[in-house]
């Protein structure tokens, strides 16, 4: 029996070589994350990068009225902390845990170490970029032109590829911060799907009922970004033993 943690729950962990998971297993820290809690605040210099598991973590950005919205989200397909190896260290966002769980964390220095050796965690972090980019460029689209309904649709789709089960532990005040909304319009959102069977929300636990009316109501940004994220990382069709840097030629295969 496998267990309860386990660094490769998450994806990206999981696609390395033996030999790389080896080199970095020593120094993977599992930490628990408390849903609400912050990964790291605006302006703050990054000491670690973050691989959630079983949680899924919102990258924010507030305004000076400390006005929020969501940008982007991440979970076990990815990592948080990107200027890390993107040349900034700092970054305006804020990342708060939306999904309470575990992750492991990665001292800044050996994660650098590592990445600069243009090996495979290098090309499985830039893949993961790009895809990131996309998620946060159609949020954008998305929160100018789509009502909250299809927004709240995207969003409990988005989070839930990044969990194991159907259910989510949020309040409507972190959704409402997340999409950068009114809480009473979060409320009536979410009674529309809950008054049509979709999800079933009691108590700060959303019970997503029938994902393929999810997948019908929701506007056409959640598979645009789904696409993007099952070509740049498709993780689990790869075997473990084959060298990323390989990988990165082959045309991905389709779902």
């Amino acid at each position: 029996m496998s267990s309860p943690h386990n660094p490769k729950q998450n994806h990206m962990l999981a696609a390395l070589s033996a030999e790389v998971y080896a080199r970095l297993l020593p120094d993977l820290q599992l930490i628990e994350m408390p849903l609400g809690s912050a990964v790291y605040e605006s302006g703050g210099h990054l000491d670690h990068v973050y691989f959630p598991a079983t949680s899924v973590v919102s990258l924010l950005y507030i305004t000076e009225s400390r006005a929020s919205a969501e940008i982007a989200i991440t979970g076990n397909e990815g990592l948080v902390g990107i200027s890390l190896f993107m040349g900034g260290e700092t970054t305006p966002s804020r990342a708060v845990v939306q999904n309470a769980g575990s992750g492991y964390r990665l001292e800044a220095s050996v994660f650098k170490k590592e990445f600069a050796t243009g090996g495979e965690l290098q090309h499985l972090a830039l893949f993961y970029t790009q895809a990131l980019i996309t998620q946060m460029a159609q949020t954008a689209v998305c929160n100018r032109h789509h009502t909250l309904d299809k927004q709240l649709c995207r969003w409990l789709l988005l989070s839930l590829d990044r969990l194991e089960g159907n259910e989510l532990e949020m309040t409507q005040e972190l959704i409402a911060n997340m999409l950068g909304v009114r809480r009473e319009g979060v409320t009536a959102a979410a009674g529309h799907l809950q008054k049509d069977g979709l999800i079933k929300y009691v108590r700060g636990r959303i019970k997503v009922l029938d994902r393929p009316g999810l997948e019908q109501r929701v506007c056409e940004c959640y598979a645009v970004v789904k696409k993007e994220y099952d070509r740049l990382l498709p993780y689990e069709l790869l075997p473990s033993q084959e060298s990323v840097t390989a990988r990165s030629h082959r045309t991905p295969r389709r779902r």
